[in-house]
C-alpha cells in the first residue's frame, strides 16, 4: 500500500498525542466550560450538547420510531430510494468489514443501519439503533447529528464525542439534500479510527453526491409539481403535504415553512426560490382565494400600508417571475389552485394527526417577513400547532415539539411531559430538570412546582 494511503487509514481518533489532548480538553470543558484545544466545530457542538442537557456519562438517545411506525415511515421517506446506491457504492464496494453505514432523516433519527454485525452489536449498547434519535439534542456531538446541526460534512474522531460511551468510535457524515437544497437526512459511516480518515470523508462525499444526483433525476422524471417537495415531505420537519394532503394534485405548490423566502414548485420546472415579497404575495392570495383588491393587499403587505401603485408594480413583477400564476383580474386572485405547506399542516391538524402536522411544520411561516398579513398566518398556525401538541397524549409528540426552537422553553409542554411519563424515566427526568432550570431563570421557588 502506498504511504499516502497508509497515512489516511492510520488510527487517528486515539493516536497520541491527539487522544490525550482531546480527552483532557473534554474533561476541562465539563469542569470549567472552556473548550480550548479542540476544533471549532467540536467546541460549538459540545456547547450545544451541554445546553441541551445531554448527560456525558449516561446518554440516552430515545427510540423515537419503532416497529410498525418505523416501517411505515421508512416506506414513505424519499431516502428509501438511496438504499441501493449506498449499499453498492459504499457498504459493499468500499468500506467493508469493521464499519456501519447509516441513513438518518432530517431530525437525526436513524432510519437504516447496516454493516458489520459485530460493530452493530457493539454500538447498540450506546443506543445506536434504528429508530433512535441521534440529533445533538439527544445524543450530543456525533457526525450525523452535528452534520445536520451545521448543514455541512462532519467528522467526529473518538474523544471528540460529547458522550464518553461513544468516544471509542469515530464517524463521518454528509448531509443529503433534495433538489431544492433542503436537508432530507444524513449519510453516516461509523467504526473505529479509520471511520474518521480523510479517505472515508472522500467516500462519503462521493456517495452523497451520487444519492443527490439520483434524487434530481427522479424529480425530473416525475415531471410533477410534487417533485422535490414530495421527496422532502415525508421526513420529519418537512413542510409539504404527502399523498392526499391539502394541495395534492394542484398545478403548483408553494413552500413557506422553511428558512428563506419561499420556494415555488411548478410542473416541468426546477424548484424556484422566490423573492420575499413574491412569496408573501402568493401566500396571501392562496389564503384569500376569492381575491384581494390592491388596497387590501397594501395593508396586508406592509405595516404602514403600501401605495396601490406599489402593489400593482409588485404583482407585475411576480407575473414576470412566476408565470401565469396570478390572473388578469380585479381583485387580484390566483389563476389556478395553489397548494401550500401551510394548508398541509392545517389538514393534518383537522384530521387529528398531530404527528403528521409536526412532520409538515418545520418552523414559522416566512420568518423574515414583517408583512402584517403574513404575521397573522404565522401566529395562527403556530398557535394551532402548539394547542394540538399540548393536547397530545403521546410524550414523543411533546418531546418533538420541545426539541424545536419554538418549543424549547414552553413551560406547559414540559409540565405535560412530566405528567405523561413515569417517574424515573429519562423523559421524566429531562422534563423535570428543564422545569427546574426555567424556575431558576424566572426566580420562582421550586417548592411551588412539585413536578419531580
Amino acid at each position: 500500500m502506498p504511504d499516502a494511503e497508509r497515512d489516511l487509514l492510520r488510527p487517528v481518533a486515539r493516536a497520541l498525542p491527539f487522544g490525550r489532548a482531546v480527552l483532557a480538553a473534554h474533561e476541562r470543558f465539563l469542569g470549567t466550560g472552556s473548550a480550548r484545544g479542540v476544533r471549532d466545530v467540536v467546541a460549538d457542538s459540545w456547547r450545544r450538547s451541554l445546553r441541551s442537557g445531554v448527560d456525558p456519562d449516561h446518554p440516552a438517545p430515545p427510540v423515537a420510531l419503532a416497529d410498525a411506525d418505523l416501517q411505515a415511515y421508512r416506506a414513505e421517506h424519499p431516502l428509501r430510494h438511496a438504499l441501493p446506491l449506498v449499499r453498492g457504492l459504499l457498504l459493499d464496494a468500499a468500506v467493508g468489514e469493521g464499519f456501519l453505514v447509516a441513513l438518518t432523516d432530517a431530525d437525526g433519527r436513524l432510519l437504516w443501519v447496516a454493516g458489520d454485525p459485530a460493530v452493530r452489536r457493539a454500538v447498540e449498547g450506546v443506543g445506536f439503533v434504528e429508530g433512535a434519535a441521534w440529533d445533538e439534542r439527544h445524543a450530543g456531538t456525533n457526525a450525523p447529528g452535528t452534520a445536520l446541526a451545521t448543514g455541512r460534512d462532519v467528522q467526529v474522531l473518538g474523544p471528540e464525542h460529547f458522550a464518553r460511551a461513544v468516544q471509542p468510535w469515530s464517524c463521518t457524515a454528509a448531509v443529503l439534500r433534495d433538489p431544492a437544497g433542503r436537508a432530507l437526512g444524513a449519510l453516516d459511516v461509523t467504526g473505529r479510527d479509520a471511520a474518521g480518515s480523510a479517505l472515508m470523508l472522500s467516500l462519503v462525499r462521493a456517495t452523497a453526491a451520487a444519492v443527490e444526483a439520483d434524487l434530481r433525476a427522479r424529480v425530473l422524471a416525475a415531471g410533477a409539481p410534487g417533485g422535490a417537495g414530495a421527496a422532502a415531505g415525508t421526513g420529519a420537519g418537512a413542510g409539504t403535504a404527502g399523498p392526499g394532503a391539502a394541495g395534492a394534485g394542484v398545478r403548483a405548490r408553494l413552500e413557506v415553512l422553511r428558512p428563506g423566502s419561499g420556494v415555488l414548485h411548478t410542473p416541468g420546472a426546477a424548484p424556484r426560490a422566490l423573492a420575499l415579497r413574491h412569496a408573501e404575495l402568493l401566500l396571501l392570495l392562496a389564503e384569500h382565494p376569492r381575491g384581494l383588491h390592491a388596497d387590501e393587499l397594501a395593508v396586508l403587505l406592509h405595516p404602514g400600508a403600501m401605495s396601490d401603485v406599489a402593489v400593482r408594480a409588485e404583482v407585475s413583477r411576480l407575473r414576470r417571475a412566476g408565470g401565469p400564476l396570478v390572473a388578469q383580474s380585479r381583485p387580484y386572485r390566483l389563476a389556478a389552485a395553489l397548494g401550500t405547506d401551510v394548508a398541509a399542516v392545517r389538514e393534518a391538524l383537522a384530521a387529528g394527526d398531530v404527528r403528521a402536522a409536526l412532520d409538515r411544520y418545520p418552523g414559522p411561516v416566512l420568518p423574515r417577513s414583517r408583512a402584517p398579513g403574513v404575521e397573522q398566518v404565522r401566529d395562527a398556525l403556530a398557535s394551532d400547532v402548539r394547542a394540538a401538541v399540548l393536547h397530545a397524549t403521546d410524550p414523543a409528540v411533546l418531546e418533538r415539539w420541545l426539541d424545536r426552537d419554538e418549543g424549547g422553553e414552553d413551560w406547559q409542554a414540559w409540565e405535560r411531559v412530566v405528567a405523561l411519563t413515569p417517574p424515573g424515566s429519562a423523559s421524566h427526568a429531562r422534563a423535570a430538570g428543564r422545569l427546574d432550570l426555567l424556575v431558576r431563570r424566572l426566580g420562582a421557588g421550586p417548592a411551588a412546582h412539585p413536578w419531580r
